[in-house]
């Protein structure tokens, strides 16, 4: 008789999993044998398998019962590529008799995992023998193998899960290497066109210093607002650049800050001095309430900065005749920094985003757009000097005030 085969890698998936307790070539004793009831003993009939022959298969008829006499075999349900594997059998242990007692289906596939040598009892052997027997009841037996067939259910459910868990897994990690790969490429990208825009940018810079120096006055004051719109947009431009740079080396945790002792409410005025010409140009009233507060050990650029990226992005959002506010104000364990403006303002479930990358408002009506970059050095600035940085309801709930800290320690008493 032929029987199936399996292929030398699907023998080796099942074997990979199979250790056997028993030595591979022992056979049953006969005294065991011998413990048999008669009549079951007579009934028994020797066949044998080679390793990686099916033996039966699941939704077979359960037309016989094995008493395995020697070698072992593997129980398993699915294909044989991807087996779920419900156990192993060895010499002395029955395999089949679940079908054969409860005259329903194989509820799954046996395949000798070694040379085998079974004892078969045929179905009618076996009901012949109930019928005789007075030990055995039938009933019994049937709730035995419902049990059993409940268990093989539950550890196949099981084993599924846990196949289609790690094929999850698998797939995520692909995913995973994939946009780490991406984003490397990305950041790439990026460095590549920074560093190709800086040197660029600052030969303008320095033409627009040497042209304010050179022009005769009367040339210069009679072309004031353009000079003033070059002069805002390239520093726009550099703060750009830079907080791309910076950016990328504080989220991979290369954080220089260069502490100095710094005044902030001279800070704050060199940075609104900056911005005049667009205060003037839109018609905004911009107040500073900074009063005189000990010098802060901070990076001077770094808070510049800060303090730049805040009040442009007020000024975007913010329409025509409308009011901006810096306060700073000091507490027992911190200075408090708050840019106020009196824009259509950030709904409260996109004020922690708003700090990402890339991020914008949803529906973005400002008067100019950006990359989302400028908000999200904010908060790595703000974190690296040991403070933070959120967005609340505007004064009168109108608008927006972005509010940063700055914890005492940094201050000089």
């Amino acid at each position: 008789m032929t029987h199936h085969r399996l292929t030398s890698t699907q023998l080796d998936q099942l074997l990979t999993a199979y250790q056997s307790d028993a030595d591979s070539s022992a056979v049953i004793d006969s005294g065991i044998i011998r413990l048999l009831p008669p009549g079951l003993r007579q009934m028994t009939t020797p066949v044998a398998f080679d390793a990686g022959e099916v033996i039966f298969y699941e939704g077979d008829a359960g037309d016989a019962m094995y008493l395995i006499r020697s070698g072992g075999v593997a129980v398993i349900r699915g294909t044989f590529d991807a087996p779920l594997i419900l156990g192993y059998r060895d010499a002395g242990e029955f395999v089949g008799e679940m079908a054969l007692i409860d005259d329903l289906p194989r509820s799954a596939t046996v395949v000798a995992v070694q040379s085998v040598e079974l004892l078969k009892i045929t179905r009618e052997d076996f009901l012949q023998l109930l019928d005789e027997s007075s030990l055995l009841d039938r009933n019994l037996l049937r709730k035995l193998s419902a049990r059993l067939r409940a268990a093989d259910d539950e550890r196949t459910a099981s084993a599924a899960a846990q196949q289609r868990l790690t094929q999850h897994v698998v797939e995520l990690e692909v995913a995973n290497r994939h946009l780490l790969e991406v984003q490397r490429l990305q950041q790439e990208t990026v460095d590549l066109i920074v560093h190709d825009l800086r040197n660029p940018l600052h030969v303008i810079v320095n033409a627009l210093g040497v042209l304010t120096m050179s022009v005769p006055d009367e040339v210069l004051h009679a072309n004031a607002e353009l000079f003033n719109l070059a002069t805002h947009n390239t520093d726009r431009m550099i703060r750009l650049i830079d907080s791309m740079l910076d950016v990328s080396r504080m989220e991979a945790g290369q954080v220089y800050v260069e502490t100095v002792p710094t005044d902030l409410a001279y800070l704050t005025q060199t940075v609104t001095q900056r911005v005049g010409h667009l205060m003037l140009k839109h018609q905004l009233t911009l107040t500073v309430d900074v009063p005189d507060l000990p010098e802060v050990m901070i990076d001077a650029d770094m808070i510049d900065r800060v303090l730049a990226n805040l009040l442009d992005n007020a000024i975007k959002f913010t329409p025509n005749h409308g009011q901006i506010a810096i306060r700073a104000t000091q507490h027992a364990d911190h200075i408090a920094v708050r840019v106020i403006d009196t824009g259509r303002g950030i709904p409260p479930d996109q004020r922690q985003r708003f700090f990402d990358r890339f991020t914008q408002a949803a529906g973005d009506q400002a008067r100019t757009r950006g990359f989302g970059l400028g908000l999200t050095f904010c908060r790595l600035a703000v974190e690296a000097h040991g403070g933070k940085i959120w967005v609340e309801d505007g004064e009168n709930g109108a608008g927006s005030q972005f509010v940063f800290t700055l914890p005492m320690n940094w201050a000089l008493e």
